[in-house]
């Protein structure tokens, strides 16, 4: 059952509203993103790049520059290793460029999902030995690369690292002892001995600030690499970190970017996914950019996706971008059946009633354990991991709750996995087949979450009557954005709302659009892109049997309900309309 909480957070609202030209309304949206004091609000509503900590911050951020100095200068081969996600591939492509333009001679190699796993392995070092690379730089791992740093130091390589994930550690009487790989150099935010304050940044924006520092050593402007502030932003929405701080500065500049990018490769796949260049935001990122990025990394090779970055003609990026959609396309049809396999499993399997689930789909093809496990949880509302059959026993991805940390979760069943990393909300493993059963039982055991922790929490930010479902607002909800972890769209609500009739709509029949009516009696059209099977068979507990073809028959007769919902505008034709999207109904 989901727990509606209304955010009842105070503010002077009307001193914010004078202060920084907007309504008191907006203020209090503000507010209940716990942005708090005049130069937070300041930063968000406007802060740009400028507004960045300096790079320098970063501990080890010298000791790195004079090393890659002293290499380029040399003439040394560099070799930069990523990862096969969309921050580890964009991550590696700012690496490439920035270090191109000053001349170095660079190249790239990225792990196979399949093949190597996640992060260092002794063989992409065995390949930098062979093709003849002195130092390697990571990108998007490596703070858990403990062994392999320590192998290709013992090669005599200089080897630094660019992370942003977790630093392992090990605890003993309540005290974390943390654990660095053995590296010439650690770029990590969350080294707890790091003093630069914002802690949130993915691996690219790592990497972005590292070249930033480093072309600067060299006499040239940062400027020359603002371009790259479009990957940060993909980077940073796609590895879905919070929208907050700067990772907010980042995105809202980088989109503004992207919707002009000089970039063949994101050109391409903005025109083969049919976007609207205008228009990207970090939906679009998200739910269409993003993916098809990652589709190379899931089911071929992420290079494919390195490959479209630094397409140099309109032709190889447009051939590249399509093949990319093609196995996101793909990717989609495979991930339906395997979140269908784990329902089943959750609905009529004894581990389905545990706090933490732990599902073993032997035939899902385990670049997507992730994502189903993301819809899993979103389903259910608690901690997941999915297991698949690998080549050496089983890989895994998780997706947490609020409530629930994965990386502690797991780092207390350190001794049953081979492998594991990641953070609070999603992690990565690997382990032996026999470990599946006691896994499950020791993360169960060590689980204290309450039933409570695993109610969805809607949070709502106030109520407001239809009435002021106006263009002005909606309008000025636009500073608000971009919306995604940690930034979430604001969420309207209103009780006693009449259901008066529907149609559904969509190819798919997917889309259901309302007609409602709110206790100020006004009227509005509302869309539904929810599960419309659920909706209905609500409707029918509480209405009696056939309300679902009641309201389809434009006979509601006075069913009433509460919603939460967002406002905005609809465009048909030339004609502007107000209505909202419902996201949640009781």
């Amino acid at each position: 059952m989901e727990q509606w909480m209304l955010l009842r957070k105070g503010a002077e609202f009307d001193r914010i509203a004078k202060k920084f030209h907007i309504s008191p309304r907006l203020a209090c949206l503000i507010r209940n993103r716990d942005v708090i004091g005049d130069e937070a609000i300041e930063q968000y509503l406007n802060g740009g790049i400028s507004k960045l900590s300096d790079g320098y911050l970063m501990k080890d951020m010298e000791k790195s520059i004079s090393i890659l100095k002293e290499k380029i200068e040399n003439h040394k081969k560099i070799r930069v290793i990523g990862d096969y996600d969309i921050d580890g591939v964009n991550a590696t492509y700012i690496l490439l460029e920035g270090l191109e333009k000053l001349g170095a001679e660079v190249d790239s190699d990225i792990p196979d999902r399949m093949k190597d796993g996640y992060g260092l392995n002794m063989d992409l070092i065995e390949r930098a030995v062979k093709d003849g690379a002195d130092t390697i730089i990571t990108c998007d791992n490596g703070i858990a690369a403990k062994e392999e740093i320590a192998y290709a130091k013992s090669l005599g390589m200089t080897v630094i690292v660019t992370d942003h994930h977790e630093v392992p550690f090990e605890e003993s009487e309540g005290e974390k002892y943390y654990i660095l790989p053995p590296a010439d150099a650690v770029i990590d935010p969350k080294q707890a001995d790091c003093s630069y304050p914002f802690k949130g940044l993915c691996g690219a924006a790592v990497a972005y600030q590292l070249m930033v520092k480093l072309i600067g050593v060299f006499g040239r402007s940062p400027d020359e690499l603002s371009y790259l502030i479009e990957n940060v932003a993909i980077a940073t929405v796609g590895d879905v970190m919070d929208l907050t701080g700067e990772n907010r500065i980042f995105v809202k500049e980088g989109l503004l970017r992207l919707r002009n990018t000089k970039n063949p490769g994101l050109k391409a796949l903005i025109e083969c996914t049919g976007l609207d260049r205008n228009h990207i935001g970090s939906y679009h990122i998200g739910f269409v950019i993003g993916p098809c990025l990652n589709a190379g990394g899931r089911l071929d090779t992420a290079k494919r996706a390195l490959a479209l970055l630094r397409a140099k003609t309109e032709q190889e990026a447009k051939v590249l971008a399509e093949d990319l959609k093609a196995l996101n396309d793909s990717r989609k049809d495979m991930t339906a059946k395997a979140v269908e396999q784990a329902a089943e499993l959750v609905e009529n399997q004894p581990e389905g009633k545990d706090k933490v689930l732990l599902l073993y789909l032997p035939d899902c093809h385990e670049s997507l354990a992730g994502i189903v496990a993301g819809r899993i949880r979103e389903r259910y509302w608690k901690p997941v991991f999915i297991l698949t059959d690998a080549a050496q026993g089983v890989k895994g991805s998780g997706r947490s709750i609020e409530a629930y940390h994965m990386y502690e979760g797991l780092n207390r069943c350190k001794e049953l996995l081979d492998k594991y990393g990641g953070h609070k909300l999603a992690a990565g493993l690997s382990l032996k087949k026999e470990n599946i059963a006691p896994l499950r039982r020791m993360l169960n055991e060590f689980c204290t979450l309450t039933e409570q922790d695993m109610a969805e929490k809607v949070s709502i930010d106030m109520e407001l009557p239809f009435s002021c479902v106006t263009e002005k607002l909606v309008s000025e909800l636009e500073l608000l954005e971009p919306f995604g972890k940690g930034n979430t769209k604001p969420v309207f609500a209103a009780r006693n709302v009449f259901v008066l009739e529907g149609r559904i709509l969509g190819k798919n029949h997917n889309v259901l659009k309302l007609r409602v009516r709110d206790s100020a009696d006004t009227s509005i059209e509302a869309m539904f892109f929810g599960d419309i099977d659920r909706f209905f068979g609500y409707l029918e507990e509480r209405f009696g049997a056939g309300a679902g073809k009641r309201v389809l028959g434009g006979r509601a007769d006075g069913m009433k309900i509460s919603v939460t919902y967002y406002p905005g505008i609809n465009k048909y034709q030339g004609r502007r309309s107000p209505q909202i999207v419902i996201t949640h109904y009781r």
